[in-house]
């Protein structure tokens, strides 16, 4: 059973909720935004479960106070948010949507008036329609963009966010975007999307010193998704696919991001759609962070597969019990293995874990409450392994909780429920969970 307790962290340890812009804001067509890669492919048939899009989602957009009132309920110290690229700067670059900062300025001013950190994600998923109309992340300008972007919104907010993440996810909005088709734009290229990892990470290294120039005493990072690699067998074909898979899930992300460049195995599987790489490129990668975002869902266990994909592998689906309504193995204990191998490896700057949470299929019950204990237990043992991982001696700086509120779940619509907070998407009402009621009494001691 859990057994961690908060006095058991440092007092500098930030703990948190995360939320993204496309995911709660909605008013996707007020006050001068214009539309995303995201409110497109949803208005694609057969694109989002349900034909769910995110026009409304959780109205963050008309509910800011509310919102950040429960933020203030939560009792946590830092609240991770993204701003909404389309809402700024309506085609990408150029002209700035004035409305649109000034509702991130209204946002970070509640915050600091509810005595609440803000960490700030520049980009989380929601390219402009416009630059992925001029060739998206496989085109080396959209990462020129970035940095104007990352300019425009440093400059305006950078006197008061000290927390600062380029990227949130690159695996999804690359892989899952170019070359799965799963997500925005929902291409099928293998070498697009490889290229569009290149311009995504290369984005994050130009944006660096913009944001170190224009924040004073700031603080900036990126958040991966990584996952704990285990083979589905003890045979060697396994072995092998394991590593391969390792390579394109986690280390072509952490190996340029830490300076030793593209790993040369995953470069030899790609071939031909292996990205193209200018002088320079590799060393901008790896400008210095002061922090690794990472977040932790579940393992992944593999198995070779000659027909599997770029790294001829397949994920085989868990035979475990305990899963969350993604069907998401209950893994704590690769929480734990995860962050001892980042930092065995890469010897990181301190880590946040940025995400981590559970869907469940939450209902109301008679007594007008959500009892969700099995999500309170998720967060619990995933604490209990954060503890057990600084005790082997990973330096970690915080923990954010996906999410504040049930919200827009990308492919999924509305049909997963993950936040500590339930949203009546029929009336925008919130009733916080016992999920949101236990993680306050936990930050309370």
């Amino acid at each position: 059973m859990p057994r961690s307790t908060r006095a058991q962290f440092p007092d500098t340890f930030r703990w948190g909720v995360s939320t993204s812009a496309l995911q709660i804001e909605g008013a996707t067509d007020v006050d001068g935004r214009r539309p995303s890669v995201w409110d497109t492919f949803a208005a694609e048939p057969g694109r989002i479960r349900n034909g769910d899009t995110p026009a409304v989602a959780c109205d963050h957009y008309h509910h800011l106070d509310e919102d950040l009132d429960l933020v203030k309920a939560l009792g946590v110290g830092a609240y991770r948010f993204s701003v909404s690229w389309p809402r700024i700067l309506p085609r990408g670059t150029g002209a700035v949507n004035e409305p649109g900062l000034a509702f991130y300025d209204r946002l970070v001013d509640g915050l600091l008036e509810r005595g609440v950190e803000p960490w700030l994600t520049l980009y989380h998923w929601d390219l402009p329609q416009p630059l992925e109309d001029a060739g998206g992340w496989p085109r080396r300008d959209t990462a020129l963009a970035f940095a104007d972007f990352a300019d425009v919104v440093s400059r305006r907010l950078g006197d008061r966010v000290k927390r600062w993440i380029t990227h949130n996810e690159p695996w999804c909005s690359t892989i899952k975007g170019y070359y799965e088709g799963e997500f925005a734009p929902g291409k099928r290229d293998l070498a697009a999307a490889m290229q569009a990892t290149h311009h995504v990470l290369l984005s994050h290294g130009l944006a660096l010193p913009v944001l170190r120039s224009n924040v004073a005493d700031g603080q900036c990072g990126i958040a991966l998704s990584l996952h704990p690699i285990h083979t589905a067998s003890d045979s060697e074909a396994d072995r092998v696919a394991a590593i391969r898979h390792d390579g394109l899930r986690n280390r072509w992300f952490l190996d340029p991001l830490h300076g030793r460049g593209y790993p040369e195995d995953v470069l030899r599987e790609l071939g031909t759609a292996a990205p193209t790489i200018d002088e320079g490129d590799l060393v901008t990668i790896a400008g210095k962070t002061d922090f690794l975002g990472i977040n932790y869902y579940f393992r992944e266990i593999v198995a070779d597969d000659p027909e599997g994909g770029p790294m001829r592998s397949r994920v085989v689906e868990t035979e475990a019990s305990d899963v969350t309504g993604f069907g998401w193995e209950v893994y704590p204990e690769g929480l734990t293995e995860l962050l001892l191998r980042v930092t065995r490896d890469y010897h990181p700057a301190p880590i946040a874990i940025t995400e981590n949470g559970a869907t469940y299929p939450d209902e109301m019950a008679a007594d007008g409450k959500i009892h969700d204990e099995q999500r309170a237990i998720y967060i619990h043992r995933h604490i209990d392994a954060l503890r057990t991982a600084m005790d082997g001696g990973v330096d970690l700086a915080g923990y954010f909780v996906w999410s504040l509120l049930d919200n827009f779940e990308w492919a999924e619509g509305y049909s997963k429920r993950f936040g500590l907070v339930h949203v009546d998407f029929a009336t925008q009402a919130r009733t916080m969970k016992d999920s949101g009621r236990w993680f306050a009494a936990f930050l309370k001691g």
